[in-house]
């Protein structure tokens, strides 16, 4: 089980991430987000200069294909997440330079009728829940759907996950072998941005145990 962490905002944290065997490190581009990183990290040199490894997830709502590329470039993204209304056709592009995440906002089981159109066209799917705003809502969808519906990719499990939902984890995780990471946000955070890391984890000890 992989785990990703989104929603990062200084480069102490990412440090901290990487010394705690983390995977993945959510750095959200959209600016609309109180979690974006340009608030606080205003250069790629910032992480380069540390000699920080932890592989770097850029989030993107809506951006141009030039600037999601030039900024996966110049940030040395290792993957990028479309958190909007991204086409298939403008996933491929992305995906032609950096591995590529889509995400679909769930509601109901209506709402997997679009994923198979991106099969070919990204290298994972990311399932948050179904809110007002794109990105987070703090509130999980009904997990059922995911073994009630044939998801032929692997994907970040999101969406209000927290530290009292290990069983149910592991339960999915038994259920289906699609699953290939969670991505843990607010349910983490001391404010918007900033990680409580011993939350973190303990959270994490409890989930690499199973």
């Amino acid at each position: 089980m992989k785990v990703k962490v989104c929603g990062i905002t200084t480069v102490n944290q990412l440090k901290e991430l990487e010394m705690m065997d983390v995977d993945f490190a959510g750095l959200i581009f959209h600016k609309p987000s109180p979690r974006y990183v340009l608030n606080e990290i205003k250069s790629p040199y910032s992480i380069k200069n540390e000699n920080i490894n932890i592989k770097k997830v850029g989030v993107f709502v809506n951006e141009s294909i030039n600037t999601v590329i030039d900024t996966a470039k110049e940030w040395e993204l290792d993957m990028v997440q479309l958190h909007g209304d991204e086409s298939p056709e403008f996933c491929k592009e992305i995906k032609s330079v950096v591995k590529t995440t889509k995400a679909f906002r769930i509601g109901d089981s209506s709402s997997f009728a679009i994923i198979n159109a991106y099969s070919d066209v990204v290298d994972c799917f990311l399932f948050d829940t179904l809110g007002e705003r794109y990105g987070g809502t703090g509130k999980q969808f009904d997990w059922n759907l995911l073994t009630s519906t044939e998801i032929n990719k692997p994907f970040f499990l999101s969406g209000g996950i927290g530290s009292d939902d290990v069983d149910k984890i592991d339960e999915i995780c038994n259920r289906t072998t699609s699953l290939f990471a969670l991505d843990l946000n607010s349910k983490f955070e001391i404010t918007p941005g900033i990680k409580d890391m011993d939350k973190l984890s303990v959270f994490l000890s409890s989930i690499y145990k199973k």
